[in-house]
Parts: structure tokens; C-alpha cells; sequence
């Protein structure tokens, strides 16, 4: 299956949007991680269909209601083949 990674900017830590990318990605079928950085952004890495993968950088472009996102960045893919639901990591 395609894999994909992202690095979404603005106002994304604090509003929620680690929960939501999860409960976005589980919708889709899409399995994988999100997490904070420690510059301010959220990195999803994620696994599943071209289209689900494709849905899924579009909401992230949208975020929760709180969030307002700037950007939304591909960056290399790293998922660990084991992955097989999807996790917010600390």
C-alpha cells in the first residue's frame, strides 16, 4: 500500500489536531502516527489507498476547528511495516 508523510504548520498544538488526524485517518482507512514536533508542527506519517491518502492531506489542509493551518508539506514516508492502526505518539 502508498504511504505518505506530512508536516503540517500554523496553529495546529493545543486545538486538538493529533485527535482529530486520528479519528480522520481511521474514517479513511488509513493506518499510521501522528505527533507533535518541537518546532511547532504536526507530522502525520501514514499508510493506506492512493484516494485515502489523498482525502487525508485534504482535511489535514482544513484541521479541527481550532486549528489554522498554513501549510501542509509531503516529507519522506518512515512507517515501520508492523503499523496497523493508527496512533498518536507523545
Amino acid at each position: 500500500m502508498p504511504e505518505a508523510g506530512f508536516r503540517v504548520t500554523g496553529r495546529v498544538q493545543g486545538v486538538g489536531f493529533r485527535w482529530w488526524t486520528r479519528s480522520q485517518a481511521a474514517r479513511l482507512g488509513v493506518v499510521g502516527t501522528v505527533r507533535n514536533t518541537d518546532d511547532g508542527s504536526v507530522e502525520v506519517q501514514a499508510r493506506g489507498s492512493d484516494d485515502a491518502l489523498a482525502s487525508l492531506e485534504r482535511l489535514l489542509l482544513e484541521g479541527p476547528p481550532h486549528a489554522r493551518v498554513t501549510a501542509v508539506e509531503r516529507i519522506p514516508a518512515s512507517l515501520s511495516p508492523s503499523v496497523s492502526g493508527f496512533d498518536v505518539v507523545r
